[in-house]
């Protein structure tokens, strides 16, 4: 007897493109939800574009709420739970990067509230996905949560952003190659089930970043526009899946892993990146594609070794033999690794 079904959550609007942050309020009422907003953001991000979101949902006839957070933190989480809770806000709009913009999902979870993505930095698909990651000590709590009702990208902002987040969202998506290597993995190995849609959905962007890599340059409006295409159909990618597999593999173990024990973890999406190349190294060995991630990172400017990204040759080490203890995700690291497979992965890629 045929029993399957699914519940697929999917952004209603997505906006993108050259000067679409005037445009939140009218991409929020088109969703006909009740009550009004709670603008969540930060010091820069406020100043970026925070402040017009707020006064074009006031010219709407809205009249938001503004809560301003200095750290990702469940500190902050709480502070806007408090004020989220209040009957008269009927949804949360995160404006700012991806610290923001998870703290909004998180406490939009907690309410049972919608919220809005409107990112000022195109540094990880955190941006359209159903998932928020907060830090709290030397871990990093990762949690299922609503996608974002809409999501509102204006180029302009983000083509304007720090170059190096730029290249962090492009290195986060072009490591979806090896996530979707390790989730068929474990669907060969230990039954997990695969989505086709949502592998071939995920593998093709990244190709399309490593495709377009000559074209991503610093302050080019066009930059935005692919890397901002390609985080959103990442974060889809997820959605149809009902969980991070299509995007989160080995390489995200060991970024994990680093996250913890280095004295100065890099951007999320560096660690990722590079942590794809000896990833993809693990897959398919010396001739393998590895070689073709690490040049199309390298291409954008991303970091492609442990010097690179600021971290210590033996903690890469470290990462790679402890990362399969972080959660319980069939990888190609398996059981784990042992020190000389792991320096030998990190050597020949030239990661260390």
């Amino acid at each position: 007897m045929f029993d399957k079904s699914t519940w697929i959550r999917l952004p209603r609007n997505v906006v993108v493109g050259h000067g679409v942050l005037d445009e939140a309020a009218a991409a929020v009422e088109e969703l006909r939800l009740h009550g009004d907003p709670l603008v969540v953001t930060s010091p820069t991000p406020a100043e970026v574009a925070g402040d017009r979101v707020v006064a074009g949902f006031s010219d709407a006839g809205f009249d938001p709420r503004v809560v301003r957070i200095e750290e990702a933190t469940f500190g902050a989480v709480e502070e806007v739970i408090e004020v989220a809770a209040s009957d008269d806000v009927g949804y949360l709009v995160g404006v700012g990067g991806g610290k923001v913009i998870d703290v909004a999902k998180m406490a939009g979870e907690d309410v049972g509230k919608g919220f809005v993505s409107v990112p000022t930095a195109a540094s990880h698909d955190g941006i359209v996905s159903g998932r928020a990651s907060i830090p709290e000590g030397d871990t990093r709590h990762s949690v299922a949560a609503e996608p974002p009702l809409a999501v509102v990208a204006d180029t302009e902002i983000l083509a304007d952003a720090p170059w190096e987040l730029t290249t962090a969202g492009c290195a986060d998506i072009i490591s979806n190659f090896t996530a979707v290597r390790d989730w068929e993995l474990a669907h060969r190995l230990k039954n997990v089930e695969y989505h086709e849609y949502a592998g071939a959905l995920s593998r093709m962007t990244a190709e399309m970043l490593v495709e377009n890599a000559d074209s991503i340059r610093p302050e080019l409006e066009e930059s935005a526009w692919i890397v901002t295409k390609a985080l959103v159909s990442s974060g889809v990618a997820m959605s149809i899946a009902g969980s991070s597999r299509p995007a989160s593999g080995a390489e995200h173990l060991i970024s994990h892993q680093l996250d913890r024990i280095a004295p100065e973890p890099a951007l999320h999406g560096h660690q990722v990146g590079v942590a794809s190349i000896m990833t993809e190294y693990l897959h398919s060995g010396p001739k393998g594609q590895w070689q073709d991630i690490r040049d199309a990172l390298a291409s954008i400017d991303a970091p492609t070794t442990a010097e690179e990204l600021g971290i210590g040759d033996e903690v890469v080490i470290e990462a790679l033999t402890t990362a399969h203890e972080i959660r319980d995700r069939y990888t190609i690291l398996g059981d784990g690794m042992s020190e000389a497979a792991a320096r030998d992965a990190a050597s020949v890629t030239g990661v260390i």
